[in-house]
């Protein structure tokens, strides 16, 4: 085990190196002043967000996600490893403005589906689809991070009419996915040994903020035991569910995006980038290469200090983007 965390820390140092209830309900930097009427509600916590969890009977298996608020339908697309739980900040703010729907995708989070059930980016695409017409919902406004933002342009792509905007913030892009940085958590699933070393957050979460924390957050210290445990307790609580952690994370193995930007170029939503500055995983580059690619691009917010997964820390700033693009003609 002492081997195992050895090899993790060195996966995620490399990232790092190399790159309470349910509250109330450009292509260059730039700032802005709060959202007039924004409030700063009571954080949800996680044991909220446990009873808000609902369960999807698909043919996919039993999808997890979390609903709260009425009127047209946001989508949150969450990274890995983490699940809807990520936008709990974001669903605190906008539930007033929107329908927000965060399901865990397969193989994260809460999901349970059967061991034959492909998990790359193309049957998490359709196992939206089907999430949403169980749901009722035909449209709906996308906030999408990480591989989650992956899986967000490859909706829009194939179900156009199902988009009204899209909100990118840090994640893959066709000739960055999957990022050379994330490489060694890809082969650590590769040899089955990504679920052991990630059950080690659970009883030393110092370290956990030091590698994963340190490579993904501008503050570790918001990566509380119960923040760990929501996010890593399903992913290993058995063989099959660490099984399929590794299959996640193998599937984007080749590139899921590959042939996706004369796609791109050919669409016409309203599109919003809001992108961690500091992030090393998903560089700026990235950024300005989807303000390039999307011809209904609304430019970049540069966040000062943000990494991977800064939504998480700075629910406010997403919801201002949010708002700010659901209200642009």
């Amino acid at each position: 085990m002492r081997l195992l965390k050895h090899r993790f820390f060195l996966g995620f140092a490399g990232l790092a190196l190399a790159t309470s209830t349910l509250g109330a309900c450009a292509s260059h930097p730039e700032s802005h002043a709060p959202t007039a009427g924004l409030t700063s509600p009571r954080a949800t916590d996680a044991r909220a967000w446990r009873a808000a969890r609902r369960f999807a009977p698909l043919s996919f298996g039993r999808i997890a996600y979390v609903e709260r608020g009425a009127g047209d339908a946001a989508l949150f697309l969450h990274g890995a490893p983490l699940n809807g739980f990520q936008w709990r900040g974001a669903f605190d703010r906008l539930c007033d403005a929107r329908r927000c729907i965060a399901p865990d995708f397969m193989g994260l989070g809460f999901s349970d589906v059967p061991e034959s059930q492909p998990l790359d980016a193309a049957a998490q695409v359709d196992m939206l689809a089907a999430l949403l017409d169980s749901l009722g919902v035909s449209q709906v406004d996308i906030v999408a991070s990480d591989s989650g933002g992956a899986v967000a342009q490859l909706f829009l792509v194939k179900f156009p009419q199902r988009v009204r905007t899209l909100l990118l913030t840090n994640c893959d892009t066709e000739p960055n996915s999957p990022p050379p940085k994330v490489m060694p958590v890809i082969e650590l699933a590769r040899a089955g040994t990504l679920a052991a070393a990630t059950a080690a957050w659970l009883t030393d979460p110092a370290m956990a903020r030091a590698t994963f924390g340190a490579a993904a957050f501008q503050n570790p210290g918001i990566l509380t035991p119960e923040v760990l445990a929501t996010y890593a307790e399903p992913l290993v609580s058995t063989p099959k569910r660490q099984a399929q952690y590794h299959a996640f994370h193998t599937a984007f193995v080749p590139n899921p995006l590959a042939g996706i930007e004369a796609k791109l170029l050919r669409t016409n939503v309203p599109v919003r980038i809001v992108w961690g500055q500091s992030d090393d995983i998903f560089p700026n580059e990235d950024a300005h290469y989807l303000d390039r690619t999307f011809p209904g691009s609304r430019g970049i917010r540069f966040v000062p200090g943000g990494k991977l997964f800064f939504q998480e820390e700075n629910p406010d700033i997403i919801a201002e983007e949010a708002l700010r693009l659901w209200k642009a003609p």
